[in-house]
């Protein structure tokens, strides 16, 4: 199926945004800076969720692959996908320089899902569903790749004026965290939300919990407030 004719292709702006990105998107303190914090609180998550060595993972909307090649670092099979050719040029290079395998397609998840249907143990889907113009559709595919009693994981922003206030204000206009313009608050999603299309799509809703980043202290953690910043964990029943 084409990009133009899946709901799960991403905005074409949104693509063009992040692969301007691709040149630094590995350097710990260029603009990827919050993620490079983040994801070793993400990757203890969804290792939570699911133990990593021996699993098959689906990293959808792997970017430069940060979340892809730590998780193959943990010893789990990773396929990695992303519509931003840039990126994944990037996430290549970066693999094999450090010799960890992943595989790096351009691809839609709901193309992936149809042509492997049920054969993940695990699928994340980092920071992209407020990128993407149908977001329910990018969950029902990431379900339809899992394999009974896969677990899917998720993260995102919620739609509150505080998130308003700290992930779109604050990061973009004035501490300069993010380019402006990454994020649209129209966009963002309510944790209630994200459930219902995870329970739409078969599965069980389990974990939810807050994902915070202290930008002056460049540390991360987990708390039960979802204000903001959130992971959530679902599972295909077996």
């Amino acid at each position: 199926m084409s990009a133009a004719h899946d709901a799960t292709a991403g905005d074409a702006a949104e693509l063009e945004r992040f692969a301007r990105l691709a040149g630094q998107w590995w350097d710990p303190a260029g603009p990827m800076r919050p993620l490079h914090v983040l994801n070793p609180v993400r990757l203890d998550f969804v290792a939570g969720q699911r133990p990593l060595a021996g699993a098959r993972a689906l990293d959808v909307g792997c970017g430069g692959g940060l979340l892809s090649e730590a998780m193959a670092a943990r010893g789990a099979t990773v396929t990695a996908l992303d519509l931003a050719g840039p990126l994944l040029e990037v996430a290549r290079l970066h693999a094999d320089a450090n010799g960890v395998a992943v595989d790096y397609r351009m691809q839609t998840v709901q193309a992936h899902a149809q042509a492997h249907p049920g054969e993940y143990d695990l699928v994340t889907c980092m920071e992209m569903l407020e990128h993407v113009p149908e977001p329910a559709a990018v969950v029902a595919a990431c379900a339809a790749a899992l394999r009974p009693g896969g677990v899917l994981c998720l993260s995102t922003i919620n739609r509150t004026a505080r998130a308003f206030a700290l992930a779109i204000v604050g990061a973009e206009y004035v501490l300069r965290l993010l380019p402006r313009g990454t994020h649209e608050y129209a966009r963002l999603v309510r944790p209630s939300e994200l459930a219902a299309w995870c329970r739409q799509a078969g599965l069980e809703v389990g974990v939810l919990r807050g994902l915070h980043y202290d930008p002056f202290g460049q540390r991360a953690w987990l708390n039960d407030d979802v204000g903001v910043n959130y992971l959530m964990a679902a599972r295909k029943p077996a």
